[in-house]
């Protein structure tokens, strides 16, 4: 169930004194960047900021992420679980989420596929401005939106014809080149992977 402040007092604060469990997931990357508690205050004013605010146990106050570092977490939806005792924020992190500096408060281990796609479209996304001789994207943006449009179709007649012939290495090979160059055409585009997406979650509802 999405949070709301109409139906926040639904849920089961009972369970642990008025306290939930809350776990922050990146929005775009799908990384799960830290847990932490809230109260009915800190929902609340999570849902009025936009900002996730937790209740800090070992300071008995609202603590909102990133007060004094900068680095915040910008809410995208809150929801609950089932049993209306654990909630689920999606956001947009300014900056590493940890306290010692890193991405996530986990231990860096091997990361679900959708999210080294996440981090390769930021490492694109970086590229553009970037002196045309500093890489290969920053030379495909210099060369222009006709340039890498080309480009794409150049790999996707390529990945069609490795596919025709059942050559499965070049294909992922290919493969792979189409979805780098069609990742640095929606950059030049203003666009990224999740207005794809979207489009691909309307459809998928219809």
């Amino acid at each position: 169930m999405i949070i709301t402040k109409q139906n926040m007092a639904d849920l089961a604060w009972q369970k642990m004194d008025n306290l939930l469990p809350c776990v922050v997931q990146n929005a775009v990357s799908g990384k799960v960047l830290m847990q932490g508690f809230m109260n009915q205050a800190a929902l609340e004013k999570t849902l009025d900021t936009q900002l996730v605010t937790f209740f800090s146990r070992s300071k008995q106050r609202l603590w909102t992420k990133g007060e004094e570092s900068g680095n915040s977490l910008n809410l995208v939806e809150i929801s609950v679980d089932c049993d209306n005792d654990c909630v689920l924020a999606l956001v947009n992190p300014v900056g590493p989420t940890c306290h010692k500096g890193t991405e996530t408060c986990w231990a860096a281990s091997g990361s679900a596929d959708v999210s080294f796609i996440a981090e390769l479209e930021q490492v694109i996304a970086s590229r553009k401005g970037a002196d045309a001789n500093s890489s290969y994207t920053a030379s495909l943006y210099a060369s222009g939106i006709k340039r890498i449009a080309q480009k794409v179709g150049e790999e996707g007649v390529e990945t069609a014809l490795a596919a025709t012939v059942k050559d499965l290495e070049e294909l992922k090979n290919e493969s792979a080149d189409l979805l780098y160059h069609l990742i640095v055409l929606l950059q030049a585009s203003d666009l990224n992977l999740s207005d794809v997406v979207n489009v691909l979650k309307k459809r998928h509802a219809k």
